[in-house]
């Protein structure tokens, strides 16, 4: 999948807004955007959703917005939740029986290689999504669960999925597949999807620009450091390579997930602890990565913890860094010319550190960072290389619910 321009404009008097729905298994974060000019009416999230203690934020953006509200109590499922944030909207005259809504665009983590572009939903597209739980099963239920209730809500409206695989579809067949029986991989879909493509997709779209070319013209780097984190070779437009795997589990040390890692670790810890196929899957995506290592999976106090001389952090950082150096060095060889790397998301956005460390040592590559550039805080795309760099090192805020919303709008508006 080439991403396409999706930044066109609504025409006037035609309904021009779009509602991007993420429901995750406990929560449903949501966002209303006017596609007119791309402006955010209200935004909120949905969490603890089936615990006692339920929380509901709502904050209305439009006109300037004022201040979030904010409330607790039993939410009991997605229903109630999806209905609860329609409450909150429709309290601002933003309610989802307005004739200016357009469309609903749901996050959707797995689409298969079926799904390469955003698709409106209907029953058969609903099943396959269904298909694919096994090999999605955190994430996929929830996002049909969102789907489901939303539809229910507005039966009369288009609802879109907008997939986190699409973009890695373009992977090459041998960077795609796993070097295991053939037969084996596709009775049972195992293969390499990349995880994040919205992010990927946005991102190096973006860095294009930043840089004054077209998508197409440009190769670029893209590192997505949140609590989960992936990087992408993007060639052309195109996604060549990616971090994660089968899973989200595969790749870059991330907040609670190892990354990649020896796969007879596991046959080890079922032979010698004793752990179950269960205890193992707790253990490599909710107990390892940097809260493994350090305790903590917030890096803004690993590096005050760093600053402070304690090692246990300091070797967490050092283990971080060094598996981004090594995607750095080994997409810089798979792409051949690189135009730019990309830092983006949580940690990506916001850590200095992070990123001069991540850079440090690879001048032979054409890159180096501006210390001065480097410490600028700031929401907008931005270069922090030297203009003699001979690669680009650059910082470009993600925006996953606009470019959701923008495909979401590009499929409807005809």
């Amino acid at each position: 999948m080439t991403t396409p321009n999706t930044e066109g404009t609504a025409a006037a008097g035609s309904p021009s807004r779009v509602l991007v729905l993420n429901s995750g298994s406990s929560s449903v974060k949501y966002q209303l955007l006017d596609m007119r000019d791309r402006s955010r009416l209200a935004s909120g999230l949905v969490e603890r959703i089936g615990e006692e203690t339920s929380r509901l934020v709502h904050t209305p953006l439009a006109g300037g917005g004022g201040g979030s509200r904010e409330r607790e109590g039993r939410i009991a499922d997605h229903d109630e939740a999806l209905r609860a944030a329609a409450d909150e909207l429709a309290a601002d005259g933003l309610g989802l029986d307005s004739p200016d809504l357009a469309a609903i665009g749901h996050r959707v983590v797995h689409g298969g290689l079926r799904f390469t572009e955003p698709t409106v939903i209907t029953d058969e597209v609903l099943k396959e999504i269904e298909r694919l739980v096994p090999v999605a099963p955190l994430h996929n239920p929830a996002n049909i669960t969102g789907i489901r209730t939303a539809q229910a809500l507005r039966p009369d409206l288009p609802q879109v999925a907008v997939f986190d695989t699409a973009f890695h579809t373009t992977m090459p067949e041998y960077a795609a597949r796993y070097a295991i029986d053939v037969e084996t991989a596709d009775a049972h879909r195992i293969r390499r999807y990349g995880f994040h493509g919205t992010s990927h997709a946005y991102v190096s779209r973006k860095a294009a620009q930043l840089l004054g070319k077209e998508p197409e013209d440009v190769n670029v780097i893209v590192l997505h450091l949140g609590n989960g984190a992936s990087a992408s070779a993007v060639a052309g437009g195109r996604c060549v390579e990616t971090s994660m795997g089968l899973t989200p589990l595969e790749g870059l040390v991330m907040g609670t997930r190892s990354g990649d890692i020896d796969p007879a670790v596991t046959f080890h810890l079922k032979r010698v602890a004793g752990m179950s196929a269960d205890e193992i899957d707790v253990l490599l995506n909710k107990k390892s990565g940097l809260v493994g290592l350090c305790g903590d999976n917030d890096m803004r106090e690993i590096r005050r913890r760093v600053d402070e001389g304690d090692t246990r952090a300091a070797l967490a950082f050092d283990i971080y860094v060094h598996r981004l150096k090594k995607y750095i060095g080994a997409y810089s060889a798979v792409l051949g010319r690189v135009d730019a790397v990309v830092f983006t998301a949580g940690v990506g956005e916001n850590s200095a550190p992070v990123r001069e460390a991540a850079i440090a040592g690879l001048e032979e590559f054409g890159l180096v960072v501006d210390a001065d550039l480097n410490a600028v805080r700031s929401g907008v795309p931005r270069l922090i290389s030297p203009d003699y760099a001979r690669v680009a090192v650059a910082v470009v805020p993600t925006d996953e619910e606009l470019e959701i919303a923008n495909q979401t709008f590009a499929l409807v508006d005809n």
